[in-house]
């Protein structure tokens, strides 16, 4: 058995998981079923039932600690939706919802014709995720208390979610290890070619002076030039940081040997493919994952 420890087990591996697993979990964020599901619930728009959905784990939170742990949404949009969210209903509510939409999501992408992998999945998955270490991965270990769906694909879902957010976690660290606050690492990562500039933006609610003033702030460390273009040092920074962040992701696979992890890949391909082929999730999100990453 090959276990995590090993320096055998090349950090490139966690990458290909996770790019396998964000589109299982993303149907929350993008698939009417999730969104209605909240909706029904009585969140209101789309940004409300987004950080209520996320958020709910953690329980009553407010806006500062959401801000702070999602890392690169704007104080402003955190403060429109919470704690406003939890008067219209509580964390359980949207604990409730976004788990049967994202299923009913799933049920639709997948219909019959992947029971065994789901099942493969499902297990492997919630194996990995039950024995990732939880030190420093406040939103990890918030989803981490929930009970485990019985229901396969249920219990899937839920396994997409806690390696997500364990690698995201992570991620986060490395971002604020390296010095790049939040709303600097949407900069950085538009520079990176990871996601354009208009879909951050948009999603990130930035405007021209705020953006050029980021610019120009990671300019000055020598990180990119003033036109919003990487330097050597910066194209550095982005192979440490996506170097790094797969490293310390490889922790949540721990309980799993080498063939264990390679079944688990196999059984998430087809599933993601159909999931893709849905489409309900976007070609290009703001997670910086695009659709033929897989």
């Amino acid at each position: 058995m090959t276990t995590l420890g090993s320096m055998a087990r090349d950090p490139k591996v966690a990458r290909s998981v996770w790019r396998r697993l964000e589109p299982i979990h993303a149907v929350t964020y993008f698939a009417a079923e999730p969104i209605g599901a909240l909706a029904a619930a009585g969140y209101r728009g789309f940004w409300m039932s987004y950080f209520a959905g996320r958020a709910a784990p953690l329980g009553r939170v407010g806006p500062g600690v959401v801000t702070a742990l999602f890392n690169n949404f704007a104080p402003s949009r955190v403060a429109k939706a919470l704690p406003d969210a939890w008067e219209l209903a509580g964390p359980e509510a949207a604990i409730d919802a976004r788990l049967d939409g994202s299923v009913a999501a799933l049920r639709r992408a997948l219909g019959d014709a992947h029971t065994a992998e789901v099942a493969t999945a499902a297990d492997l998955g919630r194996r990995a995720a039950s024995a990732a270490p939880p030190e420093g991965r406040a939103l990890f270990a918030a989803n981490a208390a929930l009970d485990w769906p019985d229901e396969p694909l249920a219990a899937l879902w839920h396994a997409a979610t806690l390696l997500r957010e364990h690698r995201g976690d992570g991620h986060v660290a490395c971002l604020t290890a390296a010095g790049l606050s939040g709303r600097e690492s949407n900069v950085f990562q538009a520079a990176a070619g990871n996601t354009p500039r208009p879909i951050l933006a948009a999603a990130r609610d930035y405007d021209d002076a705020e953006w050029q003033s980021l610019v120009d702030g990671l300019a000055g460390r020598g990180i990119m030039t003033h036109e919003g273009e990487l330097t050597d040092d910066g194209r550095e920074l982005k192979r440490d940081l996506e170097a790094r962040t797969d490293e310390i992701a490889l922790s949540a696979y721990q309980s799993l040997d080498d063939d264990e992890l390679a079944r688990l890949t196999a059984a998430l391909t087809p599933l993601a493919r159909a999931v893709v082929a849905s489409g309900d999730i976007p070609n290009v999100t703001p997670m910086g994952l695009t659709l033929d990453d897989g």
